[in-house]
């Protein structure tokens, strides 16, 4: 199958090319710089000079595509949400019909539900979520009738010593000498290893459903785990302590990025399991911290 993807230069979607690339796909690439491109070219896929506001580009790279794998995203960047509506509106607009699209979501546009399991028919909304775009993304691909679309909500993403929230904490950890939780930090998160996540990128397409029926599947291993373990389990990787902040200093220290870290809606990805024969199989996050990617980096 041609693919063509987009952030194949950066963590998850690196990952999700190589595995592409790996079954056997002719994997084609947006690279908007040189490094970037040396990147993808070093995974084995074919590099499309460009960015996400390159609108022709993505409509005529898609257009070539038998289908679209979009994980490129910038959550620091203001305009992220009007890039995102833009760029699936070119991607969409340029894919055949029947073709697969894969949509690259999280597991933050569920509410907090303290706690509580979700799956995929609780309710999600943009006044709700910490990541409202990416609700909107969602609803885009899936209205897309002529193509077979499948939005994919990870967890948080660990493994290969990558992810945007454990190598902060671990940075933090090396700087300060300390890592910070939220108040009790008794709130539970799921994760799945990022070559678990790929594999699963790999059987949506494979086995995807018929254009029109869109589907929505949770990526999360079963593990889940308290943030003061986590915080805990870094502090012991940089030779740092685990420090309990008040909300209020969260919020001063972190900013908006603070209420995330007090969330607690663990996955049920039973879907994926049962649609796609996905099955989690690497290590789990603790014993990655511990013995794995992040103990070797």
């Amino acid at each position: 199958m041609r693919i063509f993807i987009t952030g194949a230069s950066g963590y998850v979607g690196g990952v999700v090319a190589e595995h592409l690339v790996g079954a056997g796909h002719e994997v084609v690439a947006l690279a908007r710089s040189d490094a970037a491109r040396e990147r993808v070219e070093g995974l084995g896929a074919k590099a499309v000079p460009g960015s996400l506001r390159d609108l022709d580009v993505l409509r005529g790279a898609a257009a070539a595509a038998e289908a679209v794998v979009h994980t490129a995203v910038d959550y620091v960047d203001p305009d992220m949400g009007d890039i995102e509506r833009d760029t699936l509106g070119a991607l969409l607009g340029g894919l055949h019909d029947g073709g697969a699209f894969v949509y690259t979501s999280t597991g933050l546009v569920y509410p907090d539900r303290r706690g509580a399991t979700v799956d995929e028919d609780h309710p999600v909304a943009p006044e709700t979520s910490p990541q409202p775009y990416k609700v909107l993304g969602e609803r885009q691909v899936l209205a897309a009738g002529h193509v077979a679309g499948t939005v994919i909500r990870a967890a948080l993403v660990y493994g290969r010593g990558g992810s945007g929230l454990l190598q902060g904490l671990i940075g933090a950890g090396r700087r300060n000498g300390m890592v910070p939780y939220v108040g009790d930090g008794a709130n539970e998160w799921s994760s799945v290893h990022v070559d678990d996540l790929a594999e699963l990128y790999v059987a949506a397409l494979e086995r995807r459903e018929p254009a029109g029926d869109g589907v929505v599947v949770n990526a999360a291993s079963a593990e889940r785990t308290p943030i003061r373990r986590i915080a805990e389990t870094v502090a012991g990787l940089t030779g740092a302590r685990a420090v309990s902040l008040t909300t209020e200093q969260a919020v001063a220290a972190m900013g908006p990025a603070a209420g995330a870290l007090t969330r607690s809606s663990p996955m049920d990805a039973s879907r994926a399991r049962r649609l796609f024969g996905w099955a989690p199989r690497r290590p789990g996050l603790i014993e990655e911290l511990t013995t794995g990617s992040y103990a070797r980096s």
